[in-house]
């Protein structure tokens, strides 16, 4: 099996927003312009010369600011960019007007609407004032509890054009877990809605809802928007207004855009909070922006006109890397609900029905289609699908392989790996280079990402920590709450000086340069004092027809640690002896003897955090009889019970 599965042709490298830039960044800063590594080369050993440039590629609007590009340069964290800079991140995101759609939105019940880009900025428009008439301004908190519908963006953008920081949970949150999260930050207004749907059913939130205003003092006011009725009553409900009232009949007209510094707070995001309570990350409004129009024109070659698509919740992230697509005049296609409703094919026909160019899914749910043996071709064209983005964990090699034989033979197919921390990639995708079987591929510019090995040694082709040698401009502005940035610093500066270490165990190939992530490195296997990946064990075992899923840990066992392999089982399949033995053999031949695990147990299903990440760590607590810390971060919690007092891990 070739390990080469696509390059682009020469003609689309050519016509790349890649190509283009490469082509400036010689003329314009000398860059070395053979390739794509030689411009990554260039981009983290001239940092001031290549953020600078990006600033105009990108076309931010603001002032650039007099002085140097990068103050501090040396020190991580500490390093600021574009210290003397003026910008407002949503007067960049609604920079064009006009009856062109800004945003497709699909329920999974059928409803449909599509929003113009005068939409949306007239809805922004009337939102700022009614904010601003609420007395938000700059530095105040706006808190969202939202589906993933056009209203959320609209909200975000108001929030942010007064120079607000915005937050969001998903309205499948329970209660305690959105205070969990937004009592740290007290939000003055909170927006949500009284209910979702989810896989056919209707989920009323808002009892919910009436205990997260009962716990949040600092909120003023609760915007109620209709999602399940159109007039719900919101009686129950602590200082709930509805939609309409709250924006009291404000008529839209030009957005007073607040602009401020670079580092200015704009996002508040959360680590998934699995082992304690979740961290509130600060992002600053320049270096979202800046990194997420990067990420968007040049990696992903988003161009105007194209539909962009992630499926998403406004719980994770990708919700908030989706927004860059506006800047420049792309569709964002919003998908609501869940994607096996009403079929296991709903977002198949969600890109061929609208004519999706860049399809975003999580790396489970392309294996979980797989193994559904669903056939996205069958039926479809999918004409304009030009690239298939995944993350969320790493993308299985035969992953890749089923999207080029199943999907379409001719597109990109981009695993991406970064994160929340970051709001961003490390490494990710290249529209000059190949795709090859099981590999990301390629660092992201500007991001000087390495491999280290326990001495901070830079590895070529082993297994080590994924670092950062170099600042970049989208590092958080501060957790909320940690006094001298204590917490801050534990997270990513406490292994090395000056060396942002992500927590992600990986390898990069010499021969290509892509990078292959194994797993998170605190869920790393040491059995006989030897660091094995989980992702190594998860893409043997789900190889076979009869696993449908795996989790594995590292159980503490007789002065050691041996690992122990959880699976769930498709329909009919059954854990027999000879099931564990061609497990363990596909694991032996395919992996190596040191991946095999000692036990092999079933399970009727894993836990998973609300962005699809299985929770190696929360599992590896239970089995050890201790406490896992908010449970409300998972998705189903209740899935740990199956893990508690396991008879096959006693002996």
């Amino acid at each position: 099996m070739s390990d080469l599965l696509w390059e682009p042709p020469a003609a689309r490298k050519a016509a790349s927003n890649m190509a283009a830039f490469m082509a400036r960044a010689h003329a314009e800063k000398g860059a070395a312009a053979e390739d794509y590594a030689a411009l990554h080369r260039w981009s983290v050993e001239r940092p001031e010369a290549f953020w600078d440039l990006l600033w105009d590629e990108v076309g931010i609007i603001g002032e650039k600011g007099a002085g140097p590009v990068i103050e501090d340069g040396d020190r991580m964290p500490g390093a600021r960019f574009f210290p003397r800079a003026r910008l407002n991140y949503a007067e960049n995101l609604l920079r064009l007007r006009g009856e062109a759609p800004a945003i497709v939105f699909r329920r999974e019940d059928g409803l449909r609407r599509i929003c113009s880009r005068d939409w949306l900025h007239d809805m922004s428009s009337c939102l700022a004032q009614a904010l601003a008439a609420a007395g938000l301004g700059e530095g105040d908190r706006v808190a969202a509890y939202l589906p993933n519908m056009p209203e959320a963006i609209a909200v975000m953008a108001a929030a942010a054009a007064l120079g607000a920081t915005f937050s969001s949970c998903s309205p499948d949150f329970g209660a305690a877990g959105v205070l969990d999260r937004f009592g740290q930050i007290e939000p003055r207004i909170l927006f949500a809605v009284d209910g979702y749907k989810y896989a056919g059913r209707d989920h009323d939130i808002r009892a919910n809802l009436a205990e997260v205003a009962n716990g949040l003092p600092s909120v003023e006011t609760v915007v109620v928007i209709p999602y399940l009725t159109d007039e719900p009553d919101l009686s129950a409900v602590p200082k709930a207004v509805s939609f309409a009232a709250f924006m009291g009949g404000v008529a839209p007209g030009p957005i007073a855009w607040n602009r401020g510094a670079f580092d200015r707070p704009l996002f508040i995001l959360y680590s998934s909070g699995t082992t304690g309570k979740p961290k509130c990350i600060v992002h600053g409004a320049g270096g979202a922006l800046l990194m997420n129009l990067k990420e968007h024109r040049l990696h992903a070659d988003v161009c105007e006109g194209d539909r962009v698509f992630y499926f998403t919740t406004l719980g994770w992230m990708m919700w908030n890397w989706l927004l860059g697509g506006l800047a420049f005049g792309a569709v964002l296609m919003l998908y609501d609900g869940s994607p096996f409703h009403p079929t296991p094919d709903a977002l198949w026909d969600f890109a061929e029905e609208e004519g999706i160019s860049h399809l975003g899914l999580s790396a489970k749910y392309v294996d979980a289609v797989r193994k559904a043996e669903v056939a996205p071709a069958a039926g479809r064209r999918l004409a304009v699908l030009r690239s298939v983005l995944t993350t969320g964990s790493p993308l299985a090699p035969e992953s890749f392989n089923w999207l080029y034989d199943t999907v379409k033979a001719d597109m990109a197919v981009a695993s991406m790996s970064g994160g929340t921390d970051l709001l961003g990639c490390f490494v990710g995708a290249n529209p000059l280079g190949a795709v090859h079987r099981g590999e990301i591929q390629a660092p992201q510019l500007g991001m000087d990402v390495r491999v280290f090995d326990s001495e901070g040694r830079n590895l070529l082709d082993e297994k080590g920590e994924l670092v950062c040698a170099r600042p970049f401009p989208s590092m958080p502005v501060m957790f909320w709450n940690d006094p001298g940035d204590t917490r801050y610093h534990e997270a990513y500066f406490a292994r090395w000086d000056n060396v942002w270490r992500q927590g992600d165990f990986a390898s990069v190939s010499s021969a290509t340069g892509g990078m292959i992530i194994y797993g998170r490195s605190d869920a790393t296997l040491n059995p006989g004092g030897v660091r094995i990946g989980t992702a190594e064990i998860y893409r043997e075992a789900e190889s076979i027809d009869e696993v449908e899923e795996a989790l594995a840990i590292g159980q503490e066992w007789q002065g050691d640690t041996r690992i122990v392999l959880f699976v769930r089982l498709a329909t009919g399949a059954a854990l027999d002896d000879a099931l564990r033995d061609r497990i363990r053999r596909r694991i032996r031949e395919r992996a190596s003897p040191r991946h095999m695990p000692a036990v092999i147990a079933e399970v009727a299903d894993i836990p998973r955090t609300r962005s699809g990440k299985i929770v190696e760590l929360a599992v590896r607590e239970v089995v050890h009889g201790r406490p896992v810390a908010n449970i409300e971060a998972l998705e189903n919690p209740e899935a740990l019970e199956h893990f508690r007092g396991r008879a096959e891990l006693q002996t």
